[in-house]
C-alpha cells in the first residue's frame, strides 16, 4: 500500500450557463454568463483529494480533442496522476450541459462519450494501482461493469470502497454489499430505495448489507451511520453561489480523511466543511478547496451541531 487514493470515473468538460430559472418544456429562455469548466464526477473527486494533499491516481478516458487536452492539463496541474487516463480517437471527450439558477441550484445533462468506453479490461490493466491504494473512490458516470470490477479488485485486496451513486440508477443487492461507504444525496437515496423518508431509506440499505451510509442533505447538513445509529451533522451557514461539485468536494474530503486514518465523524466533518466551501464559488473544479482553506475554515467556524438518532 502506498497510501494513495485511486479514483475510477468520468472526466468531462462542463458547459455552464447562468439563468434566472430553469426553462419549461419547449420554452427558450435568455440566460446570462456562459463559462466552460473542467468537471466530471471522477475528475472532480480526484482534484478534490489532490487539493487536500492526497496522492491521487485517476483511471478514465478522454477524447482526442481540444477538450481532452485541456482536461488532462488541468488534472496534472492540480497534482492528479494521469498515467492511467487513456486518450481515445473513436469518440469525443465527455461533456456536461449545466444550467445554474439564481439560488445556486443546478440542472445537468451529461453526454458520457469517452467515459462510456471504460471497460473491465481497463480496470484489470491498472489492477496494481487499486491493489496499492488506501481508498478506492467510484461513481456511476462510467459503465457499471467497470465499476463492479474495480470493487472486486479492491475487496480482494482489502481496500475500502467509497461509492457515490450518481447519477442515480438501480443497484443490485450484491453490488451494494461490496460498498464500504455509500455516499448518496437525498434524491439518490430515494431513487435507490423508493423511500421518501430518509431514515427508512437508510435502514433499508443497512438491511441489504451496506456497511456505512452517508447521506448529503445540502443546506441541512449530512446524515451518517455508525454502530447502528443514525447521526445528523448540521451544515455550516454559508451563502450558496453554485452547488455544482459540492457533493464531489464532500466525497473527496471524506476519502482523504479515511486515507489519513481519521474517525468516521472526523472524515464526515471534513466532507461537510469542503462542501460548504465549494458552494461559495462558481464552477466545479475551481470551487474545490485547498487543504489550507479547509483547515482555516474549520478552525474559524463554529462546529456544526450533532444530533444522534436511535
Amino acid at each position: 500500500m502506498d497510501n494513495s487514493i485511486v479514483v475510477v470515473g468520468s472526466i468531462n468538460m462542463d458547459l455552464v450557463v447562468r439563468a434566472p430559472r430553469l426553462p419549461q418544456l419547449g420554452e427558450t429562455l435568455l440566460g446570462g454568463d456562459f463559462h466552460t469548466f473542467p468537471g466530471g464526477k471522477g475528475a472532480n473527486q480526484a482534484v478534490a483529494c489532490a487539493r487536500l494533499g492526497a496522492k491521487v491516481k485517476l483511471i478514465g478516458k478522454v477524447g482526442k480533442d481540444s477538450f481532452g487536452d485541456e482536461l488532462l492539463g488541468g488534472l496534472a496541474a492540480n497534482g492528479v496522476e494521469i498515467n492511467a487516463i487513456e486518450i481515445v480517437s473513436e469518440t469525443s471527450s465527455g461533456v456536461a450541459l449545466i444550467t445554474v439558477v439564481t439560488s445556486g441550484d443546478n440542472a445537468i445533462v451529461v453526454s458520457p462519450a469517452a467515459n462510456s468506453q471504460i471497460t473491465c479490461a481497463d480496470i484489470w490493466k491498472h489492477e496494481k494501482l487499486i491493489q496499492e491504494a488506501s481508498v478506492l473512490v467510484l461513481q456511476l458516470e462510467c459503465p457499471m461493469e467497470a465499476v463492479e470490477t474495480a470493487m472486486d479488485v479492491a475487496r480482494k485486496n482489502g481496500v475500502p470502497v467509497v461509492l457515490n451513486p450518481a447519477p442515480a440508477q438501480p443497484l443490485s443487492e450484491s453490488l451494494l454489499q461490496k460498498v464500504d461507504y455509500l455516499i448518496p444525496n437525498q434524491s439518490e437515496l430515494a431513487s435507490l430505495t423508493r423511500e421518501q423518508d430518509i431514515e427508512a431509506g437508510i435502514r433499508q440499505l443497512l438491511d441489504k448489507g451496506v456497511s456505512r451510509i452517508i447521506v448529503t442533505l445540502g443546506e441541512q447538513g449530512v446524515l451518517f451511520t455508525e454502530d447502528g445509529k443514525i447521526i445528523h451533522l448540521h451544515s455550516y451557514p454559508v451563502q450558496a453561489v453554485d452547488t455544482t461539485a459540492a457533493g464531489d468536494a464532500f466525497v473527496g474530503a471524506f476519502a482523504v480523511g479515511l486515507s489519513e486514518g481519521k474517525t468516521m465523524l472526523e472524515a464526515v466533518q471534513m466532507g461537510n466543511a469542503a462542501g460548504a466551501l465549494a458552494v461559495q464559488k462558481a464552477g466545479a473544479q475551481p470551487s474545490l478547496p485547498s487543504r489550507a482553506e479547509l483547515t482555516q475554515f474549520m478552525q474559524l467556524q463554529p462546529i456544526p451541531a450533532i444530533q444522534v438518532f436511535r
